[in-house]
């Protein structure tokens, strides 16, 4: 049986664990990066969403995996963060309970910003890979994604996820 590490709990618990918010000095709210993915997914791709597609059991599989690089995974919940707190200072409330007409406003802000271009543009290949995937991998439900494009994916298919 594997030892269970304080490293592995952290890092399991990356993407469920709280964003703390702030507004000015003080505490505003909390979310979680999870939460706040669900809705960028649908916000970026809704026809995704429309076909089943869900990026978030894609998104716990990929921050496990020792490729993607520590400060990718801490840019992505500073992202989220950040996300948060542009929606609070623009609208005095936390994007994920924003309308979509206002999400959609705090994303064309934040894509003007170095920092948002860039977490805008990490997500969404995150997004890619698990509607284009192997469904092995968490996203891409019933092949969702192949069907979209007509798309026939390779064979052999993995039996497990290789990461």
């Amino acid at each position: 049986m594997e030892k269970f590490s304080r490293r592995k709990f952290l890092l399991a618990g990356f993407l469920s664990s709280a964003v703390f918010l702030m507004d000015g000095c003080s505490l505003f709210g909390v979310t979680t990066p999870i939460d706040t993915i669900a809705i960028l997914q649908h916000d970026l791709f809704p026809q995704a969403s429309e076909l089943g597609i869900v990026t978030a059991p894609y998104m716990h599989i990929i921050f496990h995996q020792s490729h993607i690089s520590k400060s990718d995974k801490v840019f992505i919940k500073n992202g989220v963060k950040w996300l948060n707190e542009e929606a609070i200072k623009t609208y005095k409330i936390t994007y994920t309970k924003l309308s979509f007409e206002k999400r959609q406003k705090i994303l064309q802000t934040i894509a003007k910003t170095q920092w948002g271009e860039n977490f805008l543009y990490d997500i969404m290949g995150y997004m890619f890979e698990a509607m284009l995937g192997d469904p092995i991998y968490g996203g891409n439900n019933n092949e969702a994604g192949w069907k979209w494009l007509a798309f026939h994916g390779g064979r052999p298919r993995p039996k497990e996820a290789f990461l």
